[in-house]
C-alpha cells in the first residue's frame, strides 16, 4: 500500500466460463470464505464472505467484495491466509471451480483471478508534507488532492450513511396523456408507466449495478472532496418502446411504436 493512502474497498474479482452443456439449465451455488486457520490434520477453519446462486450458462466477471478481509489483511498480514472458493450445483453436488467454469491461476493471463483495492490519501499525510516545504511539485501535487478547507474524505461507511430511502432504485411514474392535454389527437393507450430512477448508489460500485468507468471515477473523487463533487446516481440501462394510436394532422389514424419510452 503507498505510504500515506488507506484502503476504501476491495473486490475479489473472479472470470467465470459457460458451462451449459455439461451442466443444462443447471444453477450453481458459489461460495467464497475468508481462510482463518489453516491444521495438518483437518479442513482449515472458513468465514463465509458471500454465497451466490448463478447459472452454470453465465459467462462473465464475478465481483465479491472483501473490504472488511483486505484491512484485516493490512493490519495484521499474519492472518492474510487467502480465500477458498466452493462450488455446489442445484442438488448440492460438490464439484471443482474448473468445472463450474472458474478460471485460475493456470488460466489464460487476461482471465486469471485478481483483486483491486481503491485507496483514499490520508489527509494528516498531506497536511504533513506541506508543512515540511518540500520540492515545488510535490506541494502542487498534495495541493491539488487536498479537500476544500472545512471538507474531510469519507470511508465506506461514511459513504453508505444516508437514509435507505435515498439508495439507488426505479420509482414508479404514470404519465397521462389527458393530464398532459394530448387527448384530442392520441386515442389509445390512456398513458403509459413510465418510470424513472432516483437515489444515490451504495459504495462500492459492484458489477450488477452496470457502472460506468465515469461513475467510478466520480465515486472516488467524491471520496475525496465530498462536498464539491456529489456521489453518482442511478440511470436507466436499458428502455423499451410503446405502441401509441393517434390522429396525424391529416385526420388519419396511426398505429406507431415509439421507442426508449420505458
Amino acid at each position: 500500500i503507498p505510504e500515506g493512502e488507506a484502503v476504501t474497498a476491495a473486490e475479489f474479482r473472479l472470470y467465470k466460463e459457460c458451462v451449459s452443456r455439461a451442466f443444462r439449465n443447471d444453477t450453481f451455488l458459489l461460495k467464497v470464505y475468508q481462510v482463518i486457520k489453516e491444521h495438518p490434520d483437518r479442513e482449515a477453519d472458513l468465514f463465509l464472505l458471500e454465497s451466490r446462486r448463478l447459472w452454470a450458462a453465465k459467462e462473465g466477471w464475478l465481483e465479491f467484495d472483501i473490504t472488511a478481509t483486505s484491512n484485516l489483511w493490512v493490519m495484521s498480514p499474519v492472518h492474510n491466509l487467502g480465500l477458498q472458493v466452493s462450488v455446489e450445483t442445484s442438488s448440492g453436488q460438490s464439484i471443482s471451480s474448473k468445472e463450474a467454469g472458474l478460471i485460475g491461476r493456470d488460466g489464460a493471463l487476461e482471465k486469471q483471478p485478481f483483486m483491486v483495492a481503491f485507496f483514499k490519501v490520508s489527509e494528516v499525510q498531506i497536511r504533513s508534507a506541506r508543512s515540511t516545504g518540500g520540492k515545488r511539485r510535490q506541494q502542487n501535487r498534495n495541493r491539488s488532492t487536498q479537500p476544500q478547507e472545512g471538507s474531510r474524505g469519507l470511508g465506506p461507511a461514511d459513504y453508505n450513511s444516508s437514509d435507505q430511502k435515498t439508495a439507488c432504485r426505479r420509482h414508479e411514474l404514470y404519465v397521462s396523456f389527458r393530464e398532459l392535454g394530448w387527448q384530442d389527437w392520441i386515442i389509445a393507450p390512456e398513458g403509459y408507466a413510465a418510470n424513472y430512477c432516483d437515489g444515490e448508489c451504495s459504495f462500492p460500485l459492484n458489477a450488477h449495478m452496470n457502472a460506468t468507468n465515469h461513475a467510478i471515477v466520480q465515486t472516488l473523487v467524491h471520496l475525496m472532496n465530498p462536498e464539491n463533487v456529489p456521489k453518482p446516481c442511478c440511470a436507466p440501462t436499458k428502455l423499451h418502446a410503446i405502441s401509441v394510436l393517434y390522429f396525424d394532422d391529416n385526420s388519419n389514424v396511426i398505429l406507431k411504436k415509439y421507442k426508449n419510452m420505458v
